[in-house]
């Protein structure tokens, strides 16, 4: 279950993402905000890369898991760009839990592309998902 920690983790880190990145963008271009953020994610993720010494890459990297990883890159970036923008012109409380659709969207991209099994307790918590959203975001 050590899963659970660091989703808990990651939680508990994008929400305080949407107060500091709001808080962040006042009277400062949405996409140069980004940028600087992207800065720091970087120096932070080399940061902990060195504390732990993990600089060894591998011999090979196939160009499979190479291309989806710049792909995720990318889609990181657009989402947060158009984030940081959503935060400028709108309150957290109102953009965080929209971009929390980022779940229901991730539940029917791995049912669709990766093949995950689908269920009711998935099918009745996503549809809770976008429930809370339309009653937030209403």
């Amino acid at each position: 279950m050590n899963w659970l920690w660091f989703a808990l983790g990651s939680a508990f880190f994008a929400g305080l993402t949407a107060i500091f990145g709001k808080l962040g963008v006042e009277g400062m271009n949405s996409n140069v905000a980004t940028f600087i953020r992207t800065i720091i994610v970087l120096l932070v993720a080399g940061g902990i890369i060195t504390a732990r010494n993990e600089w060894q890459l591998p011999q090979h990297i196939a160009a499979k898991p190479l291309t989806f990883l710049i792909l995720s890159g990318v889609a990181t970036g657009l989402s947060w760009l158009l984030y940081y923008r959503a935060l400028q012109l709108a309150p957290a409380s109102w953009v965080a839990p929209i971009d929390k659709l980022s779940v229901v969207i991730a539940i029917i991209l791995g049912i669709v592309i990766l093949g995950e099994p689908i269920s009711w307790k998935l099918i009745i918590g996503a549809s809770l998902i976008v429930a809370g959203v339309l009653v937030l975001a209403l």
